[in-house]
Parts: structure tokens; C-alpha cells; sequence
């Protein structure tokens, strides 16, 4: 297929682009480019595309293409805080008229990267499948939630929207995140020889490697119609439904000489819960994720020390909320979070 990848230029998009290719899909990228330099190690081969905001797109982008994978978003619940307005025109807004122009063009299979957090005070209720109620708790789980309402009612016999509520993500990517709960707890410990974890350690989180996500997008992209017809789908594996202190254990065994310490200063998070990830994999026979929190840790470690992380690239360039904040006060992204010509 030739596949229109949002966010190409982000964490997720870098390693999913690749995995396209190699299954054989012409991958064309679209991106503001807000994170194009965040990269960790040797720059990454990007496919061609378009460098353009999402709220700025026209029928050109979506013109000639079979498929649309977005990922393109403000990407995690502090970012999403930071212009609850604006999280709700990139997220919300400007994916559902991304849908509609897709489904204009012709466009006959749409893939949303949504996420586990719509479930968000979920609790210790036992694991939560698709069917369970969506409690969304921070602006960027609700937008995740409306895009699903609004994009859902534009299926028809000719477009098919796919769902895919993504667990939290981990594991290494040339466009590096450290403010992901694995990522971080193993890039802190790295530099300070410190798990540090400032919640109490109790809440629970289900974990998800990147080129899992991305093989499952690659596995959506090519089931049957019936299978995954305006459907939604946790994506995940229940051996990575664990709680930030199993997390940090994780990392210690990783980390040689590395000490645990847990503060609780940050008090009780409301985020938490356990997912079933059952229903992808009837749906989609012969998948399952492959990497466990520990391999995932140990991967980190070694880029990490491989391309000699720092510690103010750790605090700035790799978390999204600094990293924003410092282009917006040198002016190369203005108060909307556009990029300055």
C-alpha cells in the first residue's frame, strides 16, 4: 500500500516507518517537525514527506494514498496540560478533519493511535478490556476519547477506521522520549546511579515496546476488513501489566550497582490499571508482542551508554514539555505551537 504516516518524524513514527518499509509499503511521512532533532545516536533514514502542522493540511495529503497511520499528537498527559485549548486542536480537531479529508480522497483504511489512559481511574478492577468504561483523567486521554466518538461515526462500507488504544510505550528509538515511565526510570538511573520514582510505586501501568506497537499497526493495516472494522483494539501483552515499582525493580536488575529509592513525594496518581490484550490477537491470529519490561531495559541501557547520553539532553532535548517550553522561549515555535519559518 502507499501509506500516509502522521508523526513520521516523532518516537513511534521513526521505528514504525522502517517496519513499513520492510513489509513492503510505500510509506509517505507527514509531521510538524516540533521534535525532528531530538535524535539520540545516528540520525535515522526518513521517508519523503510532508513538513507541515496538522491543522494546516489540505486534500493534497491525503491525495493518492490507500491507507492513513496517524500517530501525530502532543504526546503524553503533562504536554497535554500545558494548552489543554491547543491539545484539543491538534488531537482533537485537526485527526478528525484528517479523517474526513481521508475519507473524501478515497482513503479505505484509517489507523488511530489512541491509548490505555482512556481508562484511566480504572483502578484495581481487575484488567479492563474494550467494552470497559473510558475514564479519561487528563486532557490528552480525553481528546484520545472524542477523536474515537467522532471518527467512528464517519465508517462505511467504504472506510474503515481501526483503533488501536496503545499501552504505555517504551524501548529505544533514534528520535529518543525520556519522559516515559520506563525510559526514564532507566535513562535517570543511568546518569545518577539512582531509580528514582516520586510516586508511591502503586499504580498500575501496562508497557508496550515501540516496534511492538509498530508491527501491530503493520498487522492492522493488512487484516481483514471484518476483523478490524471500526473496532478498537488494546495493544499490548498482559506480562507487561505491572506497577511502577515492579518498573523500577526492573530497571536495578539492568542497571549494575544502581539503587532504588522511592519518595512518594508526588502522592497518589489516579492513572491506573491493568489491560486484557486479548481481542487483537483473536483478531488478528499469529500476533503477540515480544519484548518484556526487562529486555526492553536492558536495550536502553546499552544505547544509552552506546551513544553517551547526557544529562541535560535527558532534563531538555528528550523530554517533550522542556523541550517545547525552550523553542517557544527562543521563539522557533510561536504561542500556537507552529514552527517558525
Amino acid at each position: 500500500m502507499r501509506v500516509l504516516l502522521t508523526g513520521h518524524l516523532g518516537y513511534l513514527g521513526t521505528v514504525m516507518a522502517p517496519v513499513l518499509a520492510a513489509e513492503g509499503h510505500e510509506v509517505v511521512g507527514l509531521d510538524s517537525g516540533l521534535f525532528a532533532g531530538c535524535v539520540l545516536g545516528p540520525a535515522p533514514a526518513d521517508p519523503a514527506g510532508h513538513l507541515v502542522d496538522l491543522r494546516d493540511i489540505g486534500p493534497e495529503q491525503v491525495s493518492g494514498v490507500d491507507a492513513v497511520i496517524h500517530l501525530a499528537a502532543l504526546s503524553n498527559d503533562p504536554l497535554g496540560a500545558l494548552a489543554p485549548e491547543l491539545t484539543h486542536d491538534i488531537n482533537h480537531r485537526a485527526a478528525v478533519r484528517l479523517a474526513e479529508l481521508a475519507k473524501d480522497a478515497g482513503v479505505r483504511r484509517f489507523l488511530y493511535a489512541s491509548t490505555c489512559s482512556v481508562y484511566g481511574a480504572s483502578g484495581d478492577a481487575g484488567l479492563v478490556d474494550e467494552d470497559a468504561p473510558l475514564r479519561p483523567v487528563t486532557p490528552y486521554a480525553e481528546s484520545k476519547v472524542r477523536v474515537e466518538e467522532d471518527v467512528h461515526a464517519l465508517a462505511d462500507g467504504d472506510f474503515t477506521p481501526v483503533f488501536l488504544r496503545n499501552a504505555t510505550a517504551f524501548g529505544f528509538s533514534p528520535r529518543l522520549r525520556a519522559d516515559i515511565v520506563l525510559n526514564n526510570l532507566v535513562g535517570h538511573a543511568v546518569l545518577t546511579g539512582e531509580v528514582l520514582v516520586v510516586s508511591d510505586g502503586t499504580p498500575w501501568r501496562p508497557l508496550v515496546h515501540a516496534r511492538d506497537i509498530a508491527h501491530a499497526f503493520a498487522a492492522a493495516l493488512v487484516a481483514p476488513r471484518e476483523a478490524v472494522h471500526a473496532k478498537a483494539f488494546n495493544i499490548g501483552t498482559e506480562r507487561n501489566n505491572v506497577t511502577v515499582a515492579q518498573i523500577a525493580e526492573q530497571v536495578v536488575e539492568a542497571v549494575p550497582g544502581a539503587r532504588l529509592r522511592i519518595t512518594g513525594e508526588a502522592g497518589a496518581d489516579p492513572r491506573s490499571y491493568r489491560v486484557d490484550f486479548s481481542r487483537f490477537r483473536a483478531a488478528v491470529p499469529g500476533f503477540d508482542c515480544s519484548w518484556s519490561v526487562k529486555d526492553g531495559a536492558v536495550e536502553l541501557v546499552e544505547a544509552y551508554q552506546r551513544y553517551g547520553l547526557t544529562g541535560d539532553d535527558f532534563a531538555e532535548r528528550f523530554t517533550r514539555l522542556a523541550w517545547l517550553r525552550d523553542r517557544m522561549g527562543s521563539h522557533a515555535v510561536d504561542d500556537t505551537l507552529r514552527r517558525r519559518s
